[in-house]
């Protein structure tokens, strides 16, 4: 985005970094009739996530949790959060571990898809976002749709498959096969990411797919 126009949502989205990484329907109960067997994959999954999201911080690397609204439209962040933090529900424990920190940033969603009616399209335009490294659940199911939806808008993907958790380890591995081969992710575990050289290439690729698409609207209006 043009630095003249609005190049923090009004202090907003203070950040600006080419890198995002995303924390998708990690703040979950789990209270389902499949939660239980997603329980047990998900269990190993989360120290993973923690300590990714611990070095994306310190790399400077915003930090967007997703979330869906489990079909409570009156709901927000903090109910969510309280929600899902009560005492003998399935999720609580990775919810205790993953929870978001008061700078980190929170999108509801209302369906599979991050981008779907969200606001996540406006806030990676202004952060200048270039690369998303998708974690959480469903790998199969919601990380499998956002993927898809980050691909087609020229996104590049990180998809490390041990921050990523689906019913079953065939259901995961079959889904980070396609998004591997299809759309063409880097699936690499979480701990062969070295987020200062995806810092340097997405820098180095010039402007964000939002950036491009505004430069030829404006070209089109001269």
């Amino acid at each position: 985005m043009p630095s003249d126009r609005n190049p923090d949502l009004h202090g907003s989205a203070p950040d600006n970094c080419t890198v995002a990484l995303l924390l998708i329907d990690v703040v979950n109960a789990l209270e389902f009739p499949e939660g239980e067997a997603l329980l047990a994959q998900v269990t190993p999954m989360v120290p993973k996530v923690a300590a990714l999201k611990k070095r994306a911080r310190e790399a400077k690397v915003p930090c967007i949790y997703v979330n869906d609204n489990f079909g409570r439209w009156r709901s927000d962040r903090n109910a969510i959060l309280e929600h899902s933090l009560a005492s003998g529900l399935p999720g609580r424990r990775m919810v205790e571990i993953l929870r978001p920190d008061e700078d980190d940033y929170f999108v509801l969603k209302p369906k599979h898809s991050a981008f779907f009616s969200t606001t996540l399209d406006t806030l990676l335009a202004y952060l200048g976002a270039r690369t998303l490294i998708l974690t959480g659940v469903a790998g199969n199911i919601c990380v499998f749709f956002t993927a898809n939806d980050a691909y087609m808008r020229d996104l590049r993907l990180v998809l490390p498959a041990d921050c990523i958790a689906s019913n079953t380890t065939r259901e995961n591995d079959y889904a980070l096969e396609q998004m591997a081969q299809i759309l063409k992710a880097d699936t690499s575990p979480s701990t062969d990411l070295d987020l200062q050289r995806l810092l340097r290439e997405a820098a180095r690729s010039g402007p964000a797919p939002y950036e491009q698409v505004e430069s030829e609207e404006h070209a089109q209006t001269r």
